[in-house]
């Protein structure tokens, strides 16, 4: 199995970290690390060997491995690097490349994607996803603290009292709660709307207040993400939010429809009518942005409120987001392989739901469906 040093820009994370790479080793398997792969998570070449990994001579040498484990999909570059029948396991977001699938398909590379694991019980040690989302909500409290001029506790001092600043987020997933935990913590109150009913008990149990939604039971889920939100609750949401993002000192988005663009929540004219100084972290904005005016990978100012839009907020945490990533990424590995080879079950929940193409075909089915309608738009 080979390692691959990640070429997105800006990406600090690596698929494997030593700890997990010694426990793989004392199953039986054979891994072969690029050189300086882990340097940006601060895993050094030499953690990796003494951990029972080998460094390769060359690039070239990785790319001749049976199996590559990466965080982000490869590059069109790298997959025409790969070689035939090779198998590739990352962050894949499928539907979102089609020009990569046809070069699996090409090249019959066996790909499974870490963002589809299935959200069931025996799954949950695999879930990338909501690792790395815990990284994301906690961090963009920690971007949103930095650029508020404000504290967060309530402060009684003898030159009066501080009030605690007043935080808004949008979705209770996984980084919505990180968020929730990680402001309670830092003193904030704080206010979440989400389009699923089912979250308001696990937002109250961390301190939150929850938003309740006229027509929220309305609302279509599937496998933990709203699948359909009809454009009148999304008014209704709207309407809503409007009077409390007025008094919002930080307004945190999490909200994500899975295969389509994310929906725009907070309008230019709400940016308008928040105070000056407020904050804006849109944790959405690599699927388009739940903030009408966030910028991919920018932090702005618009009418006196900083927008964030940085992409990727757990490779600012590479540490950490390593550490889950390897612990996601190995779990699954173990589930489909053992050191001999893959034994796959094409019908089994988690090999069917994460595996993309295999054999020269794009096998899976949502995937093949968002693609389709894509090919029947143009």
């Amino acid at each position: 199995m080979g390692v691959l040093k990640e070429s997105k820009l800006l990406e600090n994370r690596v698929a494997l970290t030593p700890d997990i790479v010694n426990q793989l080793v004392k199953k039986g398997f054979n891994i072969l690390i690029e050189s300086g792969a882990g340097e940006r998570s601060f895993f050094s070449d030499e953690s990796y060997e003494l951990a029972g990994a080998e460094i390769a001579a060359s690039v070239k040498e990785v790319y001749d491995c049976d199996v590559l484990l990466k965080v982000d999909a490869p590059s069109v570059e790298e997959a025409g690097q790969m070689k035939e029948g090779t198998a590739c396991i990352s962050m894949l977001h499928a539907y979102l490349r089609p020009e990569l699938i046809e070069i699996f398909i090409a090249r019959k590379i066996t790909a499974f994607s870490m963002d589809a694991v299935p959200r069931i019980s025996r799954a949950q040690k695999m879930d990338a996803l909501s690792s790395q989302a815990n990284i994301a909500g906690y961090k963009a409290v920690i971007l949103a603290a930095d650029a508020l001029g404000k504290v967060f506790p309530l402060m009684m001092t003898a030159a009066g009292t501080v009030k605690p600043a007043k935080v808004l987020i949008f979705g209770a997933g996984v980084a919505g709660l990180q968020a929730i935990a990680t402001a309670k913590r830092l003193g904030a109150v704080v206010e979440v709307s989400d389009v699923r009913p089912e979250t308001k008990e696990q937002v109250e149990s961390l301190g939150g207040r929850f938003l309740t939604v006229e027509g929220a039971g309305d609302v279509k889920i599937q496998g933990g993400y709203a699948r359909e939100v009809s454009q009148e609750f999304l008014q209704k949401q709207k309407e809503l939010i409007q009077s409390k993002i007025k008094e919002a000192d930080i307004v945190i988005t999490t909200a994500l429809v899975m295969g389509r663009k994310s929906p725009i929540l907070v309008t230019e004219e709400m940016v308008k009518s928040m105070k000056s100084g407020s904050v804006i972290v849109d944790l959405a904005v690599e699927s388009g942005g739940n903030c009408e005016l966030s910028q991919y990978n920018k932090t702005i100012v618009k009418y006196g409120v900083t927008i964030i839009g940085e992409a990727d907020l757990p490779s600012r945490v590479p540490v950490n987001a390593s550490q889950l990533y390897a612990a996601n990424i190995s779990t699954l590995l173990l589930h489909l392989a053992t050191p001999e080879g893959f034994n796959l079950h094409l019908e089994e929940e988690i090999t069917k739901g994460t595996l993309i193409t295999h054999q020269g075909e794009l096998v899976h089915e949502f995937t093949r469906s968002v693609l389709e309608k894509q090919s029947n738009l143009v």
